[in-house]
């Protein structure tokens, strides 16, 4: 039997609850630090802080547009170098053999330990940025890497026997199948690039070469102002929320007509 009552749009059934409990959350800790009259030093209130957002937009806004351009710069390297170094393990195995060890290494080594090191070398700005590429290169290049191998046996050696070259079944075969890997990869780039640009600008600040949030957070606690440093901590993961919100939305775009994972089961 079908039902007549009104079905919910689907955004608000996915999206709903989260932000009801988001919305609680905040309504608490409004309340609690309210009630127990806590100073703002200690734990200022969701209200002081959006006002704080306001009130130092001319600081931290710019603070803001700074770590942008790092993880964006950060990430569109990332694709570029983790795509293309994928193509060329795929087409030589010689290549995998050869990188793959160096980027595993780059990969595990703390980016707190690199950072300090890259200062010494580098301007703070290409420090920062090489920091976050880093950061989101090996998701990227893995995941891509993983897609462009795992193209159907069968279609591999349909293609081979209408003789077709390496390239073509790169170009018609090999990179459709590795899009949606390539996608789940960039999600993840996407976020470490911002971990990236915060950690470096952390330790940039720590010698006295700091720019953006991260820096506006150490300067905020060197001076107490606790509402500033909530504030910036608020920017940051509402960019990091909107950056994975995008991507996530990109993915959908490009493969909710043909792949399965973009679909979703019907409920």
């Amino acid at each position: 039997m079908k039902s007549f009552g009104v079905t919910p749009p689907r955004w608000a059934a996915r999206y709903g609850p989260p932000v009801l409990v988001f919305a609680g959350v905040v309504a608490a800790w409004e309340a609690y630090v309210r009630a127990m009259n806590v100073p703002a030093y200690i734990l200022p209130s969701p209200s002081l802080v959006f006002e704080t957002l306001f009130t130092d937009r001319a600081t931290l806004f710019p603070a803001l547009l700074v770590t942008l351009k790092t993880t964006f710069g950060a990430l569109l390297a990332a694709v570029i170098g983790g795509v293309g170094l994928a193509i060329l393990f795929t087409q030589w195995k010689w290549v995998e053999r050869s990188f793959l060890p160096f980027a595993i290494v780059l990969q595990v080594t703390p980016i707190v330990a690199i950072a300090p090191l890259l200062l010494i070398y580098l301007e703070a700005p290409a420090a920062v940025l090489v920091c976050a590429f880093l950061v989101a290169f090996f998701p990227i290049l893995s995941n891509t890497a993983l897609g462009l191998a795992s193209a159907d046996r069968n279609l591999v050696d349909l293609f081979k026997l209408y003789r077709a070259t390496r390239w073509q079944t790169l170009l018609h075969l090999r990179l459709p199948a590795a899009l949606p890997y390539f996608l789940g990869g960039l999600q993840i780039g996407g976020g470490l690039a911002l971990i990236g640009a915060i950690v470096a600008e952390l330790a940039a600040g720590n010698a006295g070469k700091g720019a953006g949030l991260a820096f506006r957070i150490s300067e905020a606690g060197y001076r107490l102002n606790i509402p500033r440093m909530f504030a910036a901590l608020a920017l940051i993961s509402a960019t990091g929320i909107a950056i994975f919100a995008a991507l996530s939305a990109l993915s959908f775009y490009l493969l909710s007509r043909w792949h399965d994972s973009a679909a979703g089961p019907e409920r």
